[in-house]
């Protein structure tokens, strides 16, 4: 089973997607701040982060992940309210490979994670 953390400061946002990912068979741990979730992969990377663009310190956790030492291999989701291009270029010059438009339902995140689920 495959690791995947949401850095998500909504309670109701983790919870959501962690039933939705869970479902599709990942390990998914909860941070509801930057630091926390920069501890946990300190701890254990996981192999997808979904990072939320409102998070205090957001950029910063995407670029210290990169940094860690297979931090390279980690998949991160800059999660954006709307198609924000300015702030898309942030979270893409800090490191993310993709994005996520909140709010996302059940049919997004399959439609995005399905495939990495069975990849793996």
């Amino acid at each position: 089973m495959q690791r995947l953390m949401i850095a998500d400061s909504s309670d109701i946002v983790r919870t959501v997607a962690k039933r939705i990912l869970s479902e599709l068979n990942f390990m998914v741990s909860e941070s509801a701040s930057a630091g926390e979730a920069l501890q946990r992969c300190k701890a254990e990377l996981p192999l997808v982060l979904i990072v939320d663009a409102g998070l205090d310190g957001a950029l910063e956790l995407i670029t210290a992940v990169r940094a860690m030492s297979n931090g390279d291999k980690v998949r991160i989701y800059y999660c954006v309210i709307e198609a924000d291009l300015r702030k898309m270029m942030q979270g893409k010059r800090a490191g993310a490979d993709d994005f996520l438009l909140k709010p996302f339902d059940r049919k997004i995140l399959s439609s995005v994670f399905a495939n990495l689920s069975i990849a793996a």
